[in-house]
């Protein structure tokens, strides 16, 4: 196993000429693929790791300037495709790993087949002509919570990302993933994606893109999957599902993978 491999904690599994790449949200790890993992391994070869900053993940790895911005972590997708030797995938993205997969693509678009983004958002901060579900104000109250007290913070913040009280599955499953981050890491990532703007780049991403998004989620408007739709520059396709919270494929695995096997079986024009 390569440093990078090692460093990331990739598994790969399934066997099929077709690679997948599963690529998880902040404060999850690979574990969020649980459900969707056992639906492709027959069809397909399949990679999971874990990005830097995940509580999975040596803390020492992590790279504050590095990571202070969401190209660090494209280049870590990167690199992981060149060190297993993938000619091609279909990138799989959840929340900012979408993000990650569309910047990876700019830099490399022989590496991508198709992008199929969960839950994705080019700026999660109002703007002029912009609507993207967070005021600043709300924002630097996340930040100071996250350091006054994270464990409060995580039990907070768990059933109102994933929707659900603390005693579902998943909101229990999402709390410990998040808590095992290193809080300062966590403050760290946090300020990266939710002040980061992706909206000038997404022209640039011609690879196509499949835009899977909740009816409700705490983190992206509805509208922020149209935004995306219009403005990428490959083809695109949008399905909002009639689901509630950030991490679907967790908390309504039921709905969300026969629609995410779809999007990942099929081409945009079939």
């Amino acid at each position: 196993m390569g440093l990078v491999e090692e460093a990331h904690n990739v598994k790969i599994v399934g066997s099929g000429n077709q690679t997948i790449v599963l690529a998880h949200g902040f404060g999850t790890d690979q574990s969020v693929w649980k459900h969707l993992v056992p639906h492709l391994v027959d069809d397909y070869r399949v990679i999971l790791f874990d990005n830097m900053g995940a509580g999975t993940t040596n803390p020492d790895y992590f790279d504050f300037e590095r990571y202070s911005t969401l190209e660090g972590y494209a280049y870590d997708v990167i690199a992981i495709l060149e060190e297993l030797r993938v000619q091609s995938c279909i990138f799989v993205g959840h929340s900012v790993s979408a993000m990650i997969g569309a910047i990876a693509s700019i830099t490399r678009p022989d590496l991508f087949t198709k992008l199929v983004a969960i839950s994705a958002s080019p700026r999660y901060l109002n703007d002029t002509d912009y609507y993207g579900g967070f005021e600043q104000e709300e924002i630097q109250k996340l930040f100071e919570a996250m350091q006054s007290n994270y464990k409060a913070w995580c039990d907070g913040f768990a059933p109102l990302v994933v929707g659900g009280d603390m005693e579902t599955m998943a909101v229990q499953e999402f709390s410990r993933t998040l808590f095992n981050m290193r809080p300062d890491i966590s403050l760290s990532v946090a300020q990266t994606i939710f002040q980061s703007d992706m909206r000038h780049l997404l022209h640039h991403v011609t690879i196509p893109c499949h835009i899977i998004q909740s009816m409700k989620d705490l983190a992206v408007p509805v509208v922020v999957s149209e935004y995306l739709h219009q403005n990428l520059g490959g083809e695109s396709i949008v399905e909002v599902m009639q689901t509630d919270g950030h991490l679907p494929q967790l908390s309504s695995p039921d709905i969300v993978i026969p629609v995410l096997l779809r999007h990942i079986r099929f081409s945009i024009a079939t």
